[in-house]
């Protein structure tokens, strides 16, 4: 086993750093159920500043922002709209039929990114037999879609499509920072095309726990009372709240520097025999390779042998950079994955 581990599973796996914890440590705290932790408080301030929005909401988790938003914006037995490749489908246990009790229409987009043209041809006419459509969910970066970036030209030709069809808009902005920084538009003004906006503390920003959902004042009175009913209403929350708000505040910047490592790592490999990555696709810190032969388990096994960790996912391999990846880091796992290629 390699003396040094370079974990490119996920951007989840970063540590707080030193600054963070000095945050933590001296947090004002109270009682946020009633209301009355200042840092979480200033927290959902910043965030709802941000994002352009009227008020955002603390809670533990991505899937918990993006469910509250589903539960707040729906019915049960309506339809909501989502990439066949979304998070909010894919990856959160079946959360929105469980407990919202709406379906998903999958919509069939390129690296996660679907048209207007799509949305229109999938929204059926007002019919008896025909679920309610309700709300789009467009996810920006896009997980699976290999950390792609929605062309904000792209949401405004959806968002009208929407709109005209009566339907809420949602932004699954987990990594929206990692989008805004690398086009350098705002994420207030990417936040702007839709009713309410997810975004994530604990992936490329650093912070060991927490997300926040933001929208319009009405929504999060509404979404406050489903955290509450969900199991997320949190008491001296402020403890994790600082960790967002030092990641929210410092961290956003640095960003580059992993879309900048990923592009490295990116085009180091690209030309092994037996992978399939063209470094073009990379948008931003997700790296997904191809592995001929449906060797993607065997070849991650032997990486993580080696000294690097990946996530295979089907017949491709996922690696993703972060806080916790530095350049040497970098160059160390190229130097690893061209030697057990």
């Amino acid at each position: 086993m390699a003396e040094r581990i370079i974990d490119l599973r996920s951007d989840t796996i970063t540590l707080p750093t030193d600054e963070m914890r000095r945050a933590m440590a001296e947090a004002r705290v109270g009682d946020d159920v009633l209301g009355e932790d200042p840092t979480v408080n200033e927290l959902e301030r910043r965030t709802a500043e941000l994002l352009g929005k009227d008020a955002a909401l603390f809670v533990p988790s991505g899937t918990m922002a993006n469910q509250l938003a589903v539960r707040s914006h729906t019915q049960g037995g309506d339809e909501i709209f989502v990439d066949t490749n979304a998070h909010v489908y894919y990856y959160e246990g079946g959360a929105s039929a469980a407990i919202s009790g709406v379906m998903c229409r999958h919509l069939d987009g390129r690296r996660g990114i679907f048209t207007a043209d799509q949305l229109r041809e999938a929204i059926r006419p007002s019919d008896i037999h025909h679920p309610h459509p309700a709300l789009v969910c467009l996810e920006n970066t896009h997980n699976r879609g290999g950390g792609s970036v929605w062309p904000i030209e792209q949401i405004a030709e959806v968002e009208s499509v929407a709109r005209e069809a009566g339907l809420k808009m949602h932004l699954d902005g987990a990594r929206l920072w990692n989008a805004s920084v690398a086009t350098g538009i705002a994420e207030s003004e990417y936040a702007s095309h839709f009713d309410s906006v997810s975004v994530c503390f604990s992936k490329g920003l650093g912070a060991p726990v927490g997300s926040a959902v933001a929208g319009s004042a009405d929504f999060i009175t509404r979404a406050r009372r489903f955290r509450k009913m969900f199991g997320g209403g949190m008491r001296q929350a402020g403890v994790i709240a600082a960790a967002a708000l030092y990641a929210m505040e410092s961290h956003r910047v640095r960003l580059a520097d992993d879309h900048a490592n990923a592009k490295t790592l990116a085009e180091g490999i690209c030309d092994l025999p037996g992978i399939e990555l063209d470094p073009a696709d990379v948008e931003t810190n997700i790296i997904f390779l191809g592995v001929a032969d449906g060797k993607s388990v065997e070849l991650s096994q032997q990486l993580n042998e080696a000294g690097v960790k990946t996530y295979a996912l089907g017949p491709r391999i996922r690696a993703v950079t972060s806080l916790a990846v530095s350049r040497a880091d970098i160059d160390a796992a190229i130097k690893i994955f061209r030697e057990v290629v």
